[in-house]
């Protein structure tokens, strides 16, 4: 289970080994081992894509997930985003859907589109 990662919690990049024991090495701060560890146990991501408009100027909206998702549920995410379609307005921030893929995580409106 050892790994070696490059941390991208900063602009640093430190390149990180875990060991099976999960003790992390090569960071410059904490935050690369926090980062290290969540990433072998829990990796997550922040998932930004479009959904579908029926906005006079604009036919997507950008989206993002309010929080990072379990990786292995970015695929169903997006089979839930990609049959998504909004009709304006539609304000930054809107909840278009409250629990993307069984996570408990929203997904959100990443701008404005009032027609």
């Amino acid at each position: 289970m050892a790994r070696d990662l490059t941390c991208i919690i900063c602009p640093r990049g430190c390149h990180l080994h875990i060991d099976d024991e999960l003790n992390v090495t090569g960071n410059a701060c904490p935050r690369g081992a926090v980062y290290a560890k969540q990433e072998v146990l829990d990796p997550r991501r922040t998932l930004t894509s479009t959904v579908k408009c029926k906005g006079k100027l604009l036919s997507v909206c950008p989206v993002k997930s309010a929080e990072a998702l379990p990786k292995d549920k970015i695929f169903a995410a997006m089979e839930e985003i990609n049959t998504i379609t909004l009709t304006p307005p539609v304000h930054l921030g809107d909840v278009i859907k409250k629990d993307l893929a069984g996570t408990g995580i929203a997904l959100l409106a990443n701008r404005d589109i009032l027609e």
